[in-house]
């Protein structure tokens, strides 16, 4: 029995689903409830690459979600990952913006998440709030189902994924996506969190609005070269 059946099989006799929190085309997320230990995870089954889980697998970091197991037949891929408790970004916007102060903390742990991520030729390419999740004082970067591994010989991505709004302008097709598509991202993610809105809408004041200009320029060469750039900064 190969990986996948194996992984498989575990989650049909050994997990009970609690809920499913995403179903589409592609593929589905759940909750699931370890019948021995009573621990949550979960569980990630989709059509795609990967690769992304693969390079991530055993990795700890306070705000990445822990990957146990990762298995792929004829292009479906397998994913038991950590059960991470807390509410979304895009759940707690609901609510109010947050200041300057608020924002700067969540942004410095998503560049130190996707620091890790880039280190291991990871591109997340879809950074938004409803892929953060507020862990008390820990902000962690979930979903890596439209991450792709970043090729040098490659001059665009093979299948264009991420959420509109959010996405770099290279996600369409212009050119192939690398670490400064995710600092497109996280400079939207951080005007949105500032303002509630798109920085095309209305820019944020002051310096943070500057550093949201940057990192959200369409030329990919004039933003900022790698996250501990942006950290540096923030």
């Amino acid at each position: 029995m190969n990986l996948y059946s194996s992984l498989m099989k575990a989650i049909k006799e050994e997990y009970k689903e609690v809920s499913c929190l995403k179903q589409s085309d592609r593929g589905s997320v759940s909750v699931l409830y370890h019948k021995a230990s009573g621990n949550r995870v979960i569980f990630r089954h989709y059509h795609g690459d990967p690769e992304a889980y693969r390079r991530l697998l055993h990795i700890a970091h306070p705000n990445l979600p822990q990957i146990w197991e990762v298995a792929a037949k004829d292009g479906w891929v397998a994913v038991l990952e950590e059960f991470v408790q807390g509410d979304t970004l895009h759940f707690l916007l609901m609510e109010q913006r947050m200041s300057g102060r608020e924002a700067k903390k969540i942004l410095r742990q998503l560049c130190s998440a996707l620091h890790v991520l880039h280190a291991n030729g990871v591109v997340h390419r879809d950074i938004k709030p409803k892929n953060v999740i507020l862990r008390g004082d820990e902000a962690v970067l979930i979903d890596f189902d439209a991450s792709r591994i970043f090729k040098e010989e490659q001059s665009d991505d093979t299948e264009v994924l991420g959420t509109v709004g959010y996405a770099a302008p290279e996600q369409y097709g212009i050119s192939q996506s690398d670490k400064r598509s995710d600092i497109y991202s996280l400079g939207v993610l951080l005007n949105i969190m500032l303002t509630g809105k798109h920085p095309s809408v209305e820019l944020a004041r002051g310096r943070l609005g500057q550093i949201v200009k940057r990192c959200t320029m369409i030329n990919p060469q004039m933003r900022y070269k790698s996250v501990l750039d942006l950290l540096e900064t923030l």
